[in-house]
Formats: C-alpha cells, sequence, structure tokens
C-alpha cells in the first residue's frame, strides 16, 4: 500500500455534488472513500464505496477506520451529506426538525471528530463543509429556518475549528452553494430557481467541484466560508 498517495473522505457521495466531489479528488490522484445511504458499489481500487447513514453515530467512525485500514491515511474530509427541507416554519414536523439535525450536524460531528483525530496523528490534513448561502441571506421566497440553523451551524464550526488547528497544520473551509444543477431539482424547477440568483442562472457540479478544489489547494486558507451562489450573498 502507497501511504503517501492523498487520502479524500467524501460523504453524500451517490449523486450530484457529492459524486462531482468524489471524482474531481480521483482526477487528481486521490483515493477517495465515498459514502451515502445508497451508493453504487466501485471497481476501482481507487474509489471505496461504503453505504451507510451518516446520521448514525457509529457511521463517521466506520467510515475513518476503513480509510485507515484500505489506504492508510485520511489528508481530506468533505462534509457534504446533507437534507435541505423548504418549509414555513410552523409546518415543520419533529421528524423533520430530527432528520436534519441528524444528517446536518449529528454527520459533521461523529465523522469530523476521528477524522481530525486522524489528521493529527499524521501532520495535517483539510476538512470542508458544504453550506448554503440561505444561511447569510435569507430569502422570503424560500423559507427554510432548518436549513439556517443546521448549516448555519457548520459555517460557524468551520471558524472555529480553523482557529483551534490552526497551528497544526488542519485548514478548516466551508463552500456555501446556491441552487445547483442536480438530480435533486427536476428540470421543470429550474426556471424558477434560477431567478433566486442575481446572475439568474443555476450553478453548475463543476462550480463546486472547483470550489474545493481551490480550497484543497490553498495552503494559506483557513477559516474561510467560499460563496459559489451567483452573487446570492451580495443581495438581490
Amino acid at each position: 500500500m502507497n501511504n503517501t498517495q492523498k487520502v479524500a473522505i467524501v460523504t453524500g457521495a451517490s449523486q450530484g455534488l457529492g459524486e462531482g466531489i468524489a471524482r474531481a479528488f480521483l482526477a487528481r490522484g486521490y483515493r477517495v472513500l465515498g459514502t451515502s445511504r445508497r451508493i453504487a458499489a466501485s471497481n476501482d481500487p481507487n474509489y471505496l464505496t461504503i453505504a451507510g447513514d451518516i446520521g448514525h453515530p457509529a457511521t463517521g467512525k466506520a467510515l475513518v477506520e476503513q480509510a485507515l485500514e484500505r489506504f492508510g491515511r485520511v489528508d481530506t474530509l468533505v462534509n457534504n451529506a446533507g437534507i435541505f427541507i423548504a418549509s414555513p416554519f410552523t409546518q415543520y414536523s419533529a421528524q423533520q426538525y430530527q432528520q436534519m439535525l441528524a444528517t446536518n450536524l449529528d454527520g459533521f460531528f461523529h465523522t469530523t471528530q476521528p477524522a481530525v483525530e486522524a489528521m493529527l496523528a499524521q501532520g495535517g490534513g483539510h476538512v470542508v463543509q458544504i453550506t448554503t448561502t440561505l444561511v447569510d441571506n435569507a430569502n422570503h421566497n424560500v423559507p427554510s429556518v432548518l436549513a439556517s440553523l443546521t448549516k448555519g451551524g457548520l459555517a460557524a464550526a468551520t471558524r472555529s475549528l480553523a482557529i483551534e488547528y490552526a497551528t497544526r497544520n488542519i485548514r478548516v473551509n466551508a463552500v456555501s452553494p446556491g441552487v445547483i444543477r442536480t438530480p435533486m431539482h427536476p428540470p421543470h424547477t429550474h426556471a424558477t430557481l434560477a431567478g433566486l440568483h442575481p446572475m439568474q442562472r443555476l450553478g453548475d457540479v463543476a462550480d463546486i467541484t472547483q470550489a474545493v478544489m481551490y480550497l484543497e489547494d490553498a495552503g494559506f486558507v483557513t477559516g474561510e466560508i467560499l460563496h459559489v451562489d451567483g452573487g446570492q450573498v451580495a443581495g438581490s
């Protein structure tokens, strides 16, 4: 086993942003562990796929253990897995609340903690969260307080962890997307969703993968929330 080849863990990797991010790391020569509740088996020796619920406390630890066992190290963790449910605040159910907490926050905690431990042991690493610009610029057309609550927590945690580990060679950053063209959004919704951006179009998966790759290479950048949102953060 070549322990010098870098390794990335990508959560929510079965489709959309997560799949694109995993493929981008593979394309630059990383070995990758991709996970999602349902994810296809991989025949690529450099790509290990594991099905699992990221909201379950044991899943994150198991992912890091599997990455170390199979590839010998963990250089980058991309916390991409997430649930987005738009709803008027009073119409959210207790089940929806628990689902979003489990995936968006519990998954982050239970995966990032063992990943950071592995990074400390090997002398460094990088953690990236995927958040949403609705945290910074709420939109009355998209009532989504639970997204702001959970993804806003990730944004705050990004800054806090970046400072905590700044002297120990672990960088922590986030990408904050607008609406991206993925299977999550049926084609008949695209025109309406495009109108939510000052640029009047949807983003593409490549826009997010390029942002993640920039942060991966930017050794003097930590604690950054990089907005890739067609201008949403600037206003309407």
